[in-house]
């Protein structure tokens, strides 16, 4: 059997018609999009066709939509942004977010210009709401809610409608990083009240360099990187106009696929954790079993000699997983996540994560192969 791919949280593999939609731009569209002739002119078409994909998928305006070089560039210009022009003065998260949020925040804090809070997580590693609603009322400063829609570590999901409606009462601004879900569950911005979202292509099968901000037209902040007028003033440099084309391809397919593959990738999940703890009784599942990302499952293994070789052993017999988030410059350094909601367990954490593409026989021949590393 060939390599078992089950790391899809941390990159999906590239969709074939995807490829080719790029490759075509790639030989066929060399213009500038902010060149006037011909050429940049059918640039700029094929830049405005792809806001109006991913503006359509999220029922908003063509104009809330910037093309970034992905996850990370949108949420720090949410995050950062909202605090240099809109005048927020404190950031209320929580300590399980991804490290391009917590960083961000890190580096907001230390500048002076705003406090930062973490609202109480409980022992599966959801968001308290009763807490965020009473950190909330505490204070009339300016605040903005930061809070991933799916945790890309244990897979919780965020009650999107519910925390909208809550900051939205209190007027607050809420930042939703989505990376995780983007192209996997349903989002109604029109119904939805949200300031800032975030999408990053390679998640939902698309290439990797390229995302996009949704940026609530009520919310006018400047450029975060200078240079140009590209992306409607707000974002300068030439744009990526392939990795585009790609991330709508991707996302237009996704939408169109999304019940077929969330009932494929669901069994598959549902199989594995059936499987695995009935095979190996000693084994957990971390966080919210139920109330999470039908793609994301973070397992918990018995402490052993072998445990901490355990990712590597897997890599060796043809399987790819993670110990935690895919962002370490290739270090394998734990989970941040696991850390705070188990800070004192030496039991050994490996997230697998599965796609369409992934059948029950890999589901299987993983238990089996996971009965000699342990």
């Amino acid at each position: 059997m060939s390599r078992i791919f089950f790391d899809n949280a941390a990159t999906t593999p590239l969709d074939p018609e995807v490829l080719t939609a790029m490759t075509e731009v790639m030989a066929k569209n060399y213009g500038n999009p902010s060149s006037i002739h011909s050429e940049g002119r059918t640039a700029r078409a094929l830049i405005e066709q792809a806001r109006k994909t991913v503006a359509n998928t999220l029922n908003c305006s063509i104009g809330e939509i910037f093309f970034t070089s992905g996850g990370t560039e949108a949420n720090n210009m949410a995050l950062k942004n909202s605090v240099r022009d809109l005048g927020v003065t404190r950031i209320i998260s929580s300590p399980l977010e991804h490290h391009c949020v917590l960083h961000s925040l890190d580096s907001i804090r230390e500048t002076g210009n705003a406090s930062v809070e973490m609202v109480r997580i409980d022992e599966k590693g959801s968001v308290d709401l009763e807490d965020l609603k009473t950190r909330l009322a505490a204070s009339d400063e300016k605040t903005l809610v930061s809070l991933m829609h799916s945790n890309n570590e244990i897979g919780n999901l965020l009650p999107l409608d519910t925390v909208a409606a809550i900051c939205e009462e209190a007027g607050a601004y809420f930042h939703c990083d989505t990376v995780q879900t983007m192209g996997y569950f349903p989002i109604d911005l029109d119904v939805t009240n949200v300031s800032f979202l975030s999408g990053s292509a390679h998640k939902f099968y698309g290439p990797k360099g390229i995302g996009f901000v949704y940026i609530c037209n009520d919310n006018i902040i400047k450029p975060y990187l200078d240079g140009g007028a590209q992306e409607r003033n707000m974002r300068g440099g030439t744009e990526n106009i392939y990795g585009i084309v790609g991330l709508a391809k991707a996302l237009e397919k996704a939408v169109t696929e999304r019940e077929a593959r969330a009932e494929k990738i669901s069994s598959l999940k549902t199989h594995f954790i059936e499987k695995i703890t009935t095979t190996y009784p000693d084994v957990t599942i971390n966080g919210d079993s139920i109330n999470s990302h039908f793609k994301v499952l973070s397992v918990s293994f018995p402490e052993s000699p072998r445990g901490e070789l355990l990712l590597m052993n897997l890599d060796l017999h043809g399987v790819s997983a993670s110990g935690g988030s895919a962002c370490s410059s290739g270090i394998d350094v734990g989970s941040h996540v696991i850390g705070h909601l188990s800070p004192d367990s030496k039991r050994h954490t490996v997230r697998f994560s599965f796609s369409h593409l992934n059948s029950l026989e890999e589901v299987d021949a993983v238990v089996e192969k996971l009965g000699g590393m342990l």
